[in-house]
């Protein structure tokens, strides 16, 4: 049976005014969404592809936004130049919208149910008793565990997974026609993403429903979806079925966005990026199993210049007056040692406590019982002094550069702060050249040095970054899910800048992560954590190859493969 087109976009160009100027966004964007279809669009950030589809919602800002041509029909009705209160009465009744962060789109104030009863206030004549048992339904749809506690809870009381899955209850509450998700797996674990996955095809099958899904991820679009559309700088450069577009890609770009996700079969020296496919230089020199075994015996021949030794981390919740303080293992009884000059991967779940753990080891948080040696001393044991020549030896790259960056300093300031603090270099001068010299290091200009941080991509802030840690020459970095939020082009450029610089300067790495194919590609040796203990480690590549543990293959099952 033929599918009807149940939503046409026709050559949709806008722009953002700015001082008095029109910064184009999209040109000429065409596509059509047939009745239950899900529809791929896949490209990096500031492709274009979340002001597409908030631009079908109305939600684009009408002061500054300008149509030039172009339009958006849904069941032949034509959406462009609606009025608010008609857009309200489409939005969440007959296309809904599940966003990328649940934590800052779901209400903190309010309690998880109530948000979800407001959707069916609105747009159903169902009454207090008929709305709370749809919510309580809806919840066990999208299977969260204890529906009842969870309509009760905040959402800082359940996990991101979970956040998730109540975003979707509010998206599918009055059954939809279309459902646009937009990038509603990036932030999550892989597993956790494999079910939300699975969780969007179910209903989708059930309800009928059309779905836009929005990736930077085209292995994990290919799992999704029917047909993809491929965008890159405000264009569709390709478009066509999941196994056309995987198998045979057509144009460099959409090429690239494929090879650039770290390879499970073989260990390239370097991850292929965008500028490689589009300028015909692409790396293809592979790490031999031989040149590994060699560098490991020279790795592993030295003193570890870290030992940690069952080490446990407990935390106590509150209690109230008649309760009583549960405790928390978020690191249990864990030993293992790094060495200089390796870059030792930790995988696991939200919560397993591998940033817990991070923060034991720079004595960011105290050990409940447990050592960590340092070239051989006991770190919990040193005094001021020694303490404050280790925070310049042991450093970290965190996970969101934008959060971790005053937004009131320059780049500049924000690297040579660091210097200043730790008595580096003898004058302001010294310490500026050689802040500019790190930004040269990282892949920035000159001139980056006098800007803020918002005035950067996220790319670009990752790689400030990093200029701001290696500033202090420490011997040891912690990288605590530091390309979990980055696009899958900019990830290949961050980790083959990590891998650079490791060779440039002799670094050691801790590489925290819950993407266990970035991990692979990172890794000499491999820790797979889970609920606090240690479950699996070894050789990075044998672990991957022959897995001993259950969780390590449901981990390794998880990871999008494509089609």
């Amino acid at each position: 049976m033929e599918q009807k087109t149940i939503l046409s976009v026709d050559k949709l160009s806008l722009g953002f005014k700015s001082d008095k100027r029109i910064n184009p966004v999209l040109t000429d964007i065409s596509f059509d969404l047939k009745t239950n279809e899900i529809l791929g669009i896949v490209g990096e950030s500031g492709s274009g592809k979340s002001v597409t589809n908030l631009a079908i919602l109305g939600l684009l800002p009408q002061k500054i936004t300008r149509i030039s041509s172009g339009s958006i029909r849904f069941k032949g009705d034509e959406l462009l130049g609606k009025t608010e209160k008609q857009f309200q009465e489409l939005r969440g009744n007959a296309i809904s919208m599940i966003f990328q962060e649940p934590m800052s789109s779901l209400n903190p104030s309010m309690r998880c149910g109530k948000q979800v009863l407001e959707i069916l206030s609105r747009h159903t004549q169902l009454n207090k008793k008929e709305a709370r048992e749809r919510v309580l339904q809806l919840f066990m749809q999208v299977k969260l565990p204890r529906p009842e506690s969870v309509f009760r809870a905040y959402p800082h009381e359940i996990s991101g997974g979970q956040k998730q899955r109540v975003m979707i209850a509010m998206a599918i509450a009055c059954e939809p026609e279309i459902l646009i998700a937009d990038e509603p797996t990036t932030a999550l674990d892989v597993t956790v993403q494999k079910d939300i996955i699975l969780l969007l095809k179910e209903l989708q099958a059930k309800n009928n429903m059309s779905i836009i899904f929005i990736s930077h991820d085209l292995a994990l679009i290919s799992e999704i979806a029917d047909r993809v559309v491929v965008m890159y700088q405000g264009k569709i450069v390709e478009e066509g079925t999941a196994v056309e577009v995987f198998k045979n890609p057509q144009q460099e770009y959409t090429k690239a966005l494929i090879h650039a996700k770290p390879r499970m079969e073989e260990r390239l020296r370097k991850l292929p990026t965008v500028a490689d496919f589009l300028n015909d230089n692409i790396p293809t020199d592979v790490i031999s199993e031989k040149e590994r075994t060699t560098t490991h015996a020279g790795i592993y021949a030295k003193k570890p210049l870290i030992e940690v030794k069952n080490v446990e981390k407990t935390f106590y919740s509150n209690a109230g007056f008649f309760k009583k303080a549960e405790a928390v293992h978020a690191v249990d009884d864990v030993s293992f040692k790094i060495y200089e000059g390796e870059t030792l991967g930790l995988v696991g779940e939200s919560g397993c406590g591998k940033s817990t753990l991070g923060n034991v080891i720079l004595q960011l948080d105290q050990a409940t019982q447990g050592q960590v040696f340092y070239n051989g001393k006991d770190i919990a044991k040193l005094n001021k002094k020694a303490l404050r020549s280790l925070r310049k030896d042991i450093q970290i790259i965190f996970q969101d550069p934008y959060s971790s960056l005053n937004p009131r300093l320059t780049v500049g300031r924000a690297i040579t702060e660091a210097m200043q603090v730790h008595g580096l270099y003898s004058s302001g001068k010294e310490r500026r050249q050689e802040a500019i010299k790190l930004l040269g290091e990282v892949g920035l200009l000159s001139e980056h040095y006098y800007r803020y941080p918002h005035e950067f991509s996220g790319g670009q802030r990752q790689r400030i970054g990093i200029a701001r840690t290696i500033a202090l020459k420490p011997k040891f970095i912690v990288c605590d899910e530091s390309v979990s939020a980055l696009d899958i082009s900019v990830q290949a450029q961050v980790l083959n800048l990590l891998n650079g610089l490791k060779e440039k300067f002799g670094f050691t790495y801790l590489f925290i992560s819950h993407d266990l194919a970035v991990v692979k590609f990172m890794a000499d040796q491999l820790l797979v954590m889970r609920e606090g203990k240690i479950v699996e480690s070894g050789e990075a590549d044998a672990v991957y190859n022959a897995p001993k543990n259950e969780y390590t293959k449901v981990l390794i099952e998880a990871i999008p493969k494509g089609i």
